[in-house]
């Protein structure tokens, strides 16, 4: 059972995913999947990149390099969700596939990752609306450093949730991020 929640938050978390997928489309069509030689690892590390770059812009005020917070965000979405397919098919295998094929997988992770969101966000009564940007981006940066041990332990935990578990929790945190950043 998927928990009701606010008419305005599934329509602003569509539509933050739907420009996170636009620009994911966008890119599969300029670069292919050329993502698909990175480990996972790999990826944990770009995200790491772009949520310790917004980190840096709200401690200091300003900004030296003219792409936003807001498309960091958007990275930080897309390349979770390179992640999840990763993990999904292995970081061997066809480096070129198929744009439709990719856009079905990046549909699928973010599906589930919006399944989640509800279920949390029944639970959790819409926490998010109350916290501050920058709490997301804290939260998205512990989740990273989660994932590296998880990583550095080849995968094994003794009780907490998997590598996936915490790019589905990343995806949220940043899709949060998004609809905040376009109210404000």
């Amino acid at each position: 059972m998927i928990a009701t929640m606010p008419e305005q938050t599934l329509k602003q978390y569509s539509e933050a995913v739907l420009l996170c997928k636009d620009i994911f489309v966008q890119k599969m069509n300029d670069y292919g999947s050329a993502w698909r030689i990175l480990r996972v690892s790999s990826i944990t590390d770009q995200i790491f990149i772009k949520a310790q770059r917004i980190r840096s812009i709200e401690e200091k005020g300003a900004q030296m390099v003219e792409d936003g917070i807001k498309s960091e965000y958007i990275g930080i979405v897309n390349y979770a969700v390179i992640a999840l397919i990763q993990l999904q098919l292995g970081e061997e295998g066809e480096i070129d596939m198929d744009a439709n094929k990719v856009e079905s997988l990046f549909e699928k992770e973010v599906n589930q990752a919006k399944s989640l969101m509800q279920k949390k966000n029944h639970d959790y009564d819409e926490a998010w609306r109350e916290m501050r940007v920058s709490s997301l981006t804290d939260l998205i940066l512990m989740k990273l450093l989660r994932i590296k041990q998880i990583e550095d332990n080849e995968g094994k935990t003794l009780i907490s949730e998997g590598i996936d578990a915490n790019y589905y929790d990343i995806i949220n945190y940043a899709v949060f991020a998004l609809i905040k950043l376009h109210e404000a």
